[in-house]
Protein backbone atom coordinates (compact mmCIF):
# COMPACT_ATOMS: atom_id res chain seq x y z
CA UNK A 1 0.00 0.00 0.00
CA UNK A 2 1.07 3.43 -0.90
CA UNK A 3 0.05 6.86 0.59
CA UNK A 4 0.32 10.26 -1.50
CA UNK A 5 0.28 13.24 0.10
CA UNK A 6 -0.37 16.68 -1.31
CA UNK A 7 -0.01 19.81 0.72
CA UNK A 8 -2.19 22.70 1.12
CA UNK A 9 -4.93 24.56 3.23
CA UNK A 10 -8.81 23.86 2.66
CA UNK A 11 -11.11 26.58 1.46
CA UNK A 12 -11.79 28.68 -1.78
CA UNK A 13 -9.40 31.38 -0.72
CA UNK A 14 -6.09 29.64 -0.57
CA UNK A 15 -7.12 27.40 -3.73
CA UNK A 16 -4.89 28.57 -6.33
CA UNK A 17 -1.97 30.18 -3.77
CA UNK A 18 1.75 28.91 -4.14
CA UNK A 19 1.00 26.86 -0.81
CA UNK A 20 -1.53 24.68 -2.52
CA UNK A 21 0.74 23.43 -5.33
CA UNK A 22 0.19 19.92 -3.42
CA UNK A 23 -3.33 19.97 -3.59
CA UNK A 24 -3.44 21.04 -7.13
CA UNK A 25 -0.71 17.94 -8.08
CA UNK A 26 -2.75 15.60 -5.95
CA UNK A 27 -6.20 16.46 -7.90
CA UNK A 28 -4.43 15.75 -11.22
CA UNK A 29 -3.17 12.49 -9.52
CA UNK A 30 -6.80 11.68 -8.63
CA UNK A 31 -8.03 12.28 -11.91
CA UNK A 32 -5.61 10.80 -13.67
CA UNK A 33 -5.28 7.15 -11.69
CA UNK A 34 -9.27 7.46 -12.04
CA UNK A 35 -9.40 6.83 -8.17
CA UNK A 36 -12.37 7.10 -5.81
CA UNK A 37 -13.32 8.58 -2.99
CA UNK A 38 -12.90 6.35 0.11
CA UNK A 39 -13.39 8.64 3.10
CA UNK A 40 -13.73 12.12 4.45
CA UNK A 41 -12.35 10.74 8.08
CA UNK A 42 -8.87 10.96 8.95
CA UNK A 43 -8.95 14.58 9.27
CA UNK A 44 -9.29 14.75 5.48
CA UNK A 45 -10.19 13.86 1.99
CA UNK A 46 -9.12 10.59 1.26
CA UNK A 47 -9.43 8.63 -2.33
CA UNK A 48 -7.91 4.96 -3.40
CA UNK A 49 -7.34 3.24 -6.31
CA UNK A 50 -6.93 -0.55 -5.65
CA UNK A 51 -2.90 -0.42 -3.30
CA UNK A 52 -2.74 3.72 -3.85
CA UNK A 53 -4.19 6.09 -1.36
CA UNK A 54 -4.88 9.81 -2.09
CA UNK A 55 -4.85 11.91 0.19
CA UNK A 56 -5.35 16.06 0.86
CA UNK A 57 -5.48 16.57 4.94
CA UNK A 58 -7.95 19.35 5.84
CA UNK A 59 -6.47 20.52 8.95
CA UNK A 60 -4.54 23.37 7.50
CA UNK A 61 -1.10 23.25 6.48
CA UNK A 62 0.30 23.58 9.90
CA UNK A 63 -1.53 20.65 10.94
CA UNK A 64 -0.71 17.83 8.06
CA UNK A 65 0.52 15.47 10.66
CA UNK A 66 -2.48 14.35 12.27
CA UNK A 67 -4.53 13.61 8.62
CA UNK A 68 -1.07 11.91 7.62
CA UNK A 69 -0.66 9.91 10.83
CA UNK A 70 -4.35 9.08 10.99
CA UNK A 71 -4.20 6.90 7.20
CA UNK A 72 -0.79 5.96 8.38
CA UNK A 73 -1.58 4.10 11.51
CA UNK A 74 -5.25 2.46 10.22
CA UNK A 75 -4.10 1.21 6.79
CA UNK A 76 -0.34 0.40 8.62
CA UNK A 77 1.82 1.93 6.29
CA UNK A 78 5.36 2.03 6.29
CA UNK A 79 6.89 5.32 5.93
CA UNK A 80 9.01 4.51 2.92
CA UNK A 81 5.71 4.53 1.15
CA UNK A 82 4.71 7.43 1.70
CA UNK A 83 4.73 10.50 -0.94
CA UNK A 84 4.41 14.01 -0.43
CA UNK A 85 3.90 16.52 -2.79
CA UNK A 86 4.62 20.35 -1.42
CA UNK A 87 5.87 23.56 -2.30
CA UNK A 88 9.15 24.50 -1.67
CA UNK A 89 10.40 28.28 -1.09
CA UNK A 90 14.18 27.39 -2.31
CA UNK A 91 13.45 26.10 -5.84
CA UNK A 92 12.68 28.57 -8.40
CA UNK A 93 8.87 28.07 -9.67
CA UNK A 94 9.22 24.97 -11.83
CA UNK A 95 11.96 23.14 -10.80
CA UNK A 96 11.10 19.69 -9.29
CA UNK A 97 13.15 17.96 -7.15
CA UNK A 98 13.20 14.41 -5.03
CA UNK A 99 14.16 13.42 -1.55
CA UNK A 100 13.93 11.31 1.00
CA UNK A 101 14.53 12.15 4.34
CA UNK A 102 16.28 15.12 5.82
CA UNK A 103 14.97 18.01 7.35
CA UNK A 104 12.08 20.63 6.71
CA UNK A 105 13.08 23.39 5.51
CA UNK A 106 10.76 25.11 7.54
CA UNK A 107 8.20 23.93 5.77
CA UNK A 108 5.47 24.29 8.58
CA UNK A 109 3.09 20.93 6.74
CA UNK A 110 6.87 18.79 7.02
CA UNK A 111 7.55 19.74 9.99
CA UNK A 112 4.21 18.91 11.34
CA UNK A 113 4.41 15.18 9.42
CA UNK A 114 8.28 14.94 10.19
CA UNK A 115 6.73 15.05 14.44
CA UNK A 116 3.53 12.62 13.80
CA UNK A 117 5.20 9.84 11.56
CA UNK A 118 9.20 10.76 11.26
CA UNK A 119 10.99 12.07 8.24
CA UNK A 120 11.77 8.87 6.41
CA UNK A 121 9.06 9.70 3.82
CA UNK A 122 9.36 10.51 0.16
CA UNK A 123 9.31 14.17 -0.89
CA UNK A 124 8.08 15.66 -3.81
CA UNK A 125 9.53 19.20 -3.77
CA UNK A 126 8.10 21.74 -6.53
CA UNK A 127 9.69 25.41 -6.55
CA UNK A 128 7.39 28.00 -6.15
CA UNK A 129 10.15 30.61 -5.70
CA UNK A 130 10.63 33.29 -3.00
CA UNK A 131 9.92 36.81 -2.33
CA UNK A 132 13.07 39.25 -1.99
CA UNK A 133 12.82 39.71 1.36
CA UNK A 134 12.51 37.10 4.51
CA UNK A 135 9.60 38.81 6.04
CA UNK A 136 7.55 38.66 3.13
CA UNK A 137 7.31 34.73 3.36
CA UNK A 138 3.90 34.19 4.87
CA UNK A 139 2.35 36.81 2.36
CA UNK A 140 4.30 35.00 -0.56
CA UNK A 141 3.13 31.34 0.39
CA UNK A 142 -0.67 32.75 0.57
CA UNK A 143 -0.50 34.71 -2.71
CA UNK A 144 -2.08 33.41 -6.16
CA UNK A 145 0.47 32.33 -8.96
CA UNK A 146 0.99 35.20 -11.12
CA UNK A 147 -0.80 34.87 -14.81
CA UNK A 148 2.24 33.90 -16.47
CA UNK A 149 2.58 30.97 -13.68
CA UNK A 150 -1.19 30.22 -14.13
CA UNK A 151 -0.65 30.13 -18.08
CA UNK A 152 2.41 27.04 -17.27
CA UNK A 153 1.04 25.84 -14.15
CA UNK A 154 -0.85 22.98 -16.11
CA UNK A 155 1.93 21.52 -17.94
CA UNK A 156 4.39 21.42 -14.95
CA UNK A 157 1.57 19.98 -12.43
CA UNK A 158 0.65 17.56 -15.05
CA UNK A 159 4.80 16.52 -15.46
CA UNK A 160 4.73 16.24 -11.21
CA UNK A 161 1.98 14.17 -11.15
CA UNK A 162 2.97 11.67 -13.66
CA UNK A 163 6.72 11.80 -11.74
CA UNK A 164 5.21 11.23 -8.42
CA UNK A 165 3.35 7.49 -9.61
CA UNK A 166 7.03 6.76 -11.16
CA UNK A 167 7.94 6.89 -7.41
CA UNK A 168 5.94 4.13 -6.78
CA UNK A 169 7.38 1.91 -9.56
CA UNK A 170 10.96 2.63 -9.20
CA UNK A 171 13.56 3.18 -6.76
CA UNK A 172 13.84 7.20 -5.76
CA UNK A 173 17.06 7.41 -7.69
CA UNK A 174 15.86 6.20 -11.21
CA UNK A 175 12.87 8.87 -10.52
CA UNK A 176 15.42 11.81 -9.60
CA UNK A 177 17.98 11.45 -12.70
CA UNK A 178 14.96 10.74 -15.26
CA UNK A 179 12.31 13.52 -13.57
CA UNK A 180 14.26 16.30 -12.33
CA UNK A 181 13.67 19.63 -13.31
CA UNK A 182 16.03 22.66 -12.09
CA UNK A 183 15.68 24.66 -15.23
CA UNK A 184 11.84 25.20 -15.62
CA UNK A 185 11.25 24.44 -19.32
CA UNK A 186 7.57 24.90 -18.90
CA UNK A 187 6.21 26.82 -22.27
CA UNK A 188 8.96 26.59 -24.24
CA UNK A 189 8.23 24.65 -27.21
Amino acid sequence: MWLVVGLGNPGAEYEKTRHNIGFMTLDSLVGMSGAHSASSSFHGELFKKSNLLFLKPTTYMNRSGLSVQAVKQFYKIETDHIIVIHDDLDLPFGALRFKQGGGSGGHNGLKSIDAMVGNGYIRVRMGIGKPVYKSQVADYVLSDFSPEEQRLLPEWIEYAAKASLELIRHPIDYVASHYTVKKPVWGVS
